[in-house]
């Protein structure tokens, strides 16, 4: 049910640690994560216990988790799609809750992986429901807002490394009678990742900020994941170049943040949809 021994013993890792993860079990493989209002895993009240049924899948870090955060809809009469799901607690492991690890580009299972997770007939106390009935949108939000903001923090990171190995490379490497820095394009390549990853970092801070200010940071993060990831996947691909065939090799981390790179528009809301989460936005104004 938990995979392979080595998986199976993963969840012990929570005890001997001391220490209770948790994971996030929105997304299924059978509608758009880009709508989650169109989620298909239900919660039914059957006395004094909640009945879930419902595949997802990237629920990040499953294994080794102590319990599941699970979005379902228990409100399917409510007016508005976005009233009709609530968050519910489910302990973990469970002999209703079948966890298979999915392999994706970039990651391994090592951490708890990116899980395909089947609830059948999952009985949890009524007492585990997160927050009030209906109200798992608006937790989702409150959860979703920091942690871009922390993706986003962690991709100026990479960025930063992959600058610092495209630099220090093309300072030693010789082609056709001079260092790789002396050429133009090279030039080019580290002027213009420096004012991009700049770009980034200050629209991070502006983010973080008002988010510390209570002040209405929707846009703005919704503005970093999608120049964020761009950002990101630019100035790794302009390091992998410089390196050349070294830079696809695993001589260097470069191929590693390549392939994690790209992942990074779609989880936590694709692209186009922060797009038009901004459009929407400045266009308002203009009505």
């Amino acid at each position: 049910m938990y995979g392979t021994e080595e998986q199976k013993r993963a969840w012990l890792l929570p005890n001997v640690a001391g220490e209770i993860r948790s994971c996030f079990s929105m997304t299924e493989p059978e509608v758009s994560g880009a709508d989650p209002t169109n989620l298909h895993t239900t919660a039914m009240l059957d006395g004094d216990e909640w009945m879930i049924n419902g595949h997802k899948w990237f629920t990040s870090g499953a294994i080794g988790a102590s319990f599941a955060i699970v979005m379902a809809k228990t409100e399917p009469h409510a007016p508005t799609p976005h009233d009709r799901f609530s968050m519910i607690v489910v302990p973990l492991p469970s002999a209703a809750v079948t966890i298979r690890p999915v392999r994706t580009m970039g990651h391994t299972v090592e951490g708890g992986g990116h899980c395909e997770v089947r609830y059948e007939n999952c009985r949890v106390p009524r007492q585990n429901l997160l927050g009030p009935r209906g109200a798992g949108f608006k937790i989702a939000q409150s959860r979703l807002g920091p942690g871009r903001i922390q993706h986003c923090m962690r991709w100026l990171g990479v960025a930063g490394r992959a600058m610092d190995l495209m630099c220090r490379h093309v300072v030693g490497r010789e082609a056709f009678g001079s260092p790789l820095a002396e050429k133009q394009t090279v030039q080019n390549w580290i002027a213009d990742s420096r004012a991009e990853m700049e770009a980034a970092r200050l629209l991070t801070l502006q983010a973080a900020w008002k988010m510390d200010q209570k002040l209405d940071w929707r846009v703005d993060v919704s503005l970093i994941k999608f120049f964020g990831a761009k950002v990101l996947h630019d100035v790794i691909d302009r390091a992998i170049q410089a390196h050349g065939a070294m830079g696809v090799s695993g001589e260097t981390p470069l191929e590693m943040f390549y392939r994690s790179a790209r992942a990074a528009r779609i989880y936590d809301g694709p692209d186009e949809v922060h797009r038009m989460v901004v459009a929407r936005r400045i266009l308002r104004d203009y009505r």
